[in-house]
């Protein structure tokens, strides 16, 4: 009578009776959760965009530690039954009735798949249990009909939860050992599907020990069911349990500023793209696979040479104004810094009056603080926390592979956590003689030779708001330059003498033909470099003189995949033919100036001994707000910003505050570090010369200014 009155129970809760169950197209495609993946270019997950952190793993790429691991803690007889182990059942069933022991729950793998991917809802009544455990029962024997044993056991390997947000086995290898599932070892795997009983329990970030008792009841249970010997059990459970833990967070891993640019514009890319049922995609469900341009090996030099260079320089601009307050004549600087906080905003909606407000900023409260020597614990009152940052010098830096215009590496700032705004394409700053490359272009583009000397003298220009009259940072006159000396020296006056010939409106238009997207006024102060630009198209504009006068748009995401492999979108860059071949390389060649004997010259010195062919530009602001340097190999562009959060706080001193000192070094090291690795093949090579023959000298020992017929200048030109 039990066995019919069961029987009738099942195929009432088969047909439906007691609550629907999951339809074929349900099974075929089970819903759950799947992070976005942002992968290098050298294939390395670079960080994920999720509402859980799930990836999926194939069987293939499952270590077979892990797989035994399972079977022996969960359902030995996986792949003996279809979906429901009948004599395991009954096993529990004698076990806990009749002898009144823990026999487990006696489910098998498929069920807990089941009871994963669709989750039952909260019962109370005995009898509600019994039909929740007969649809997993239904549900398990539906799955072993539709997929095979060895993707049951990959799908349940996907859907559970390893604690510290880490959901499915690739996230939780990642979390927890800095590994790919296909590297777990045989203790790595036994912890891991102990914990599979209690996440937070036996999680061995948090409790070890109870981690590591599970982890050996684990390998006990491998060993009596003949997946390890008895010296491999008694072997691994003397064994600490060692951890790479790096719980995956969007304030922390390389690239972080990067991938808060890509979430912004991907999010913006999911709303305007639809998937086959008609919705949009979602970034953080989805799955997605996003194939970008960064090198994983060129970012984290980038990374590391930023914060080496930092840490010295920061310690530099603490010891140059020590005793004295950078904000000085600038006290506002403080106190719009306050109000523009979160805590100045809640205080003053909740009704505090200003001196309540001024209480709170003057307590001292516990706060971590960051530092480049680490993450410090602290007590210190708000206010001296803002002072903290406004002294703070912050950074912009990309790379980027002229030829195709794909950025290798990207730094938007000291530290994603505590600094939020990104630097490399969200900023922009006053750009000084970085601006100067475009100046002089006309005058390459014109027939000048990089040779053609012109007096350092000032040069006086009429404009509607009267007479402007640059000066040279030095304050010295007099002689005759090259255009390659003026360059290499970045003086003032051979600047202003080229804008006189040409005038701002065609600097303005050479500028945005070769990548500068910002509006830019045209006046004959731009020629100094008076316009605000971000490093990402100072550095994409660059990239034209290295890709022999061609500018190619900077690019970062190469294509879009779900998370079937389906290519979604491919991206190709835009290219535009900006200046000649010939006028690319007489600017090369003019650059090239500033690292052997001007304003970059330190790069060929003892601490980065580069011997290569390198073209550069240095730049410094007005009051050394803003310190610039780009500098240029054949295949590679690189440069960066460096300043305060505030252009009012700098140093005060040029020898301290120009580019060649707060920005340079970072190039120097950064590309010391690529050099290091031969696998980026980054060119150490001289710059291609145009196949036909150039129309100027560029040999400044051979060359001499003649007169033409007409009593013109020629500029060098070989006849």
């Amino acid at each position: 009578m039990p066995l019919v009155a069961l029987t009738l129970l099942l195929a009432l809760t088969g047909y439906g009776y007691f609550g629907a169950l999951p339809t074929f197209e349900q099974l075929e495609n089970p819903e759950s959760s799947l992070a976005t993946e942002i992968i290098s270019s050298d294939n390395v997950v670079l960080g994920k965009y999720y509402f859980q952190n799930r990836t999926n793993t194939p069987y293939h790429d499952l270590s077979t530690n892990i797989t035994k691991a399972l079977l022996a803690t969960e359902d030995v007889r996986f792949y003996e039954h279809s979906g429901v182990d009948l004599k395991g059942l009954f096993r529990v069933l004698f076990k806990s009735v009749i002898l009144q022991q823990d026999a487990g729950g006696g489910s098998t793998i498929t069920q807990q798949l089941a009871k994963n991917l669709f989750p039952r809802k909260k019962q109370k009544s005995k009898f509600s249990i019994v039909i929740i455990k007969m649809k997993e029962w239904i549900t398990a024997t539906r799955l072993e009909r539709n997929y095979t044993k060895d993707e049951i056991m990959a799908m349940y390997f996907n859907t559970v939860d390893f604690g510290h947000n880490a959901f499915g086995i690739k996230s939780a290898a990642r979390t927890y050992f800095d590994k790919m599932p296909s590297q777990l070892n045989m203790q790595e795997s036994a912890l891991l599907v102990g914990m599979l009983r209690g996440p937070s329990y036996y999680n061995p970030v948090n409790h070890e020990q109870r981690a590591k008792l599970r982890r050996n009841t684990v390998l006990e249970l491998m060993l009596k069911n003949g997946f390890i010997s008895e010296q491999q059990c008694d072997s691994i459970k003397k064994t600490k349990i060692e951890l790479k833990y790096q719980r995956e967070d969007h304030n922390a891993g390389i690239a972080t500023y990067f991938r808060e640019t890509l979430r912004l514009e991907l999010n913006k890319w999911c709303a305007a793209h639809k998937k086959s049922d008609g919705k949009s995609y979602n970034l953080y469900r989805d799955g997605l696979r996003i194939y970008t341009t960064i090198d994983s090996r060129m970012q984290r030099f980038a990374e590391e040479a930023v914060k080496e260079h930092l840490t010295d320089l920061q310690k530099q601009f603490n010891d140059h104004w020590k005793g004295r307050i950078p904000w000085a004549e600038h006290p506002e600087i403080i106190t719009n810094a306050m109000k523009q906080s979160d805590r100045y905003r809640e205080l003053k909606e909740g009704g505090a009056t200003d001196a309540e407000i001024k209480k709170v900023f003057d307590t001292k409260i516990k706060m971590q603080l960051f530092t480049w020597q680490g993450e410090r614990d602290t007590t210190m009152s708000p206010l001296d926390s803002i002072k903290h940052y406004k002294k703070m010098l912050q950074t912009g830096f990309m790379a980027m592979e002229p030829q195709t215009g794909y950025v290798r590496a990207w730094v938007g700032g000291n530290d994603y956590k505590y600094f939020k705004y990104d630097h490399v394409k969200e900023g922009k700053r006053q750009v000084g003689s970085t601006f100067k490359p475009f100046v002089y272009t006309l005058a390459m583009q014109e027939g000048y030779s990089p040779c053609y000397k012109v007096p350092n003298v000032k040069v006086t220009i009429e404009t509607p708001s009267g007479p402007w009259t640059p000066d040279n940072s030095d304050n010295k006159y007099g002689g005759m330059l090259s255009l390659k000396e003026g360059l290499a020296e970045s003086v003032n006056t051979v600047s202003a003498y080229l804008m006189k010939q040409f005038g701002p409106k065609a600097v303005v238009d050479i500028a945005h033909r070769m990548g500068i997207q910002s509006a830019l006024e045209p006046v004959p102060a731009i020629c100094l470099g008076t316009a605000d630009l971000s490093v990402f198209e100072l550095i994409g504009a660059y990239g034209t003189f290295a890709n022999k006068g061609v500018w190619t748009e900077p690019v970062y995401i190469t294509r879009i995949e779900d998370n079937n492999g389906v290519v979604l979108q491919e991206f190709i860059p835009k290219k535009i033919e900006a200046i000649s071949e010939e006028t690319a390389y007489l600017m090369i060649n003019a650059m090239q100036g500033a690292t052997l004997y001007g304003t970059s010259a330190r790069l060929r010195g003892s601490k980065y001994g580069f011997t290569n062919a390198i073209a550069a530009k240095t730049g410094t602001t007005q009051n050394n707000s803003d310190g610039w340097f780009v500098g240029m190999v054949p295949n590679l562009v690189a440069g960066c910003w460096v300043g305060c959060e505030d252009r009012s706080v700098h140093f005060r001193s040029t020898s301290l505050g120009q580019g060649a000192n707060m920005a340079l070094p970072i190039w120097g090291l950064f590309m010391k570090k690529c050099y290091a690795d031969k696998t980026l093949k980054v060119a150490n090579t001289d710059f291609e010369k145009p196949l036909t023959k150039l129309s100027v000298e560029i040999d400044c020992s051979k060359y001499q200014e003649q007169k033409s017929m007409d009593g013109n200048d020629d500029f060098g030109i070989n006849n």
